[in-house]
């Protein structure tokens, strides 16, 4: 990735001083788009998976209320009821707990 940024970088500087003439300016913008282009689609890609993972640990987080810190420090999550959900949203498993 630093080599690609390196490219467009350099791609940029060599095309200012040949920019004596409107044709030279033009096609130094142009491989500077493309060098942009490439450098932006190469962060997506690297980006793509991480995001991917983010989206799915996000998913069964509707399942839940928002943290309650209680007057001694507890922090509580609650787990939502069936009828208090958004349609569709999966909600967690519950266990059994003896007391």
């Amino acid at each position: 990735m630093k080599h690609l940024l390196a490219g467009v970088i350099a791609a940029g500087l060599a095309a200012a001083p040949a920019a004596a003439e409107e044709g030279d300016m033009r096609e130094g913008l142009d491989l500077l788009g493309e060098g942009t282009r490439l450098l932006l689609e190469g962060l997506m890609a690297e980006m793509e998976p991480a995001l991917k993972g983010f989206a799915e640990s996000l998913r069964g987080i509707e399942g839940y209320h928002a943290p309650e810190v209680l007057p001694n420090g507890d922090i509580i999550i609650r787990r939502k009821r069936a009828e208090e959900a958004a349609p569709g949203a999966p909600l967690p498993e519950a266990e059994e707990i003896e007391i």
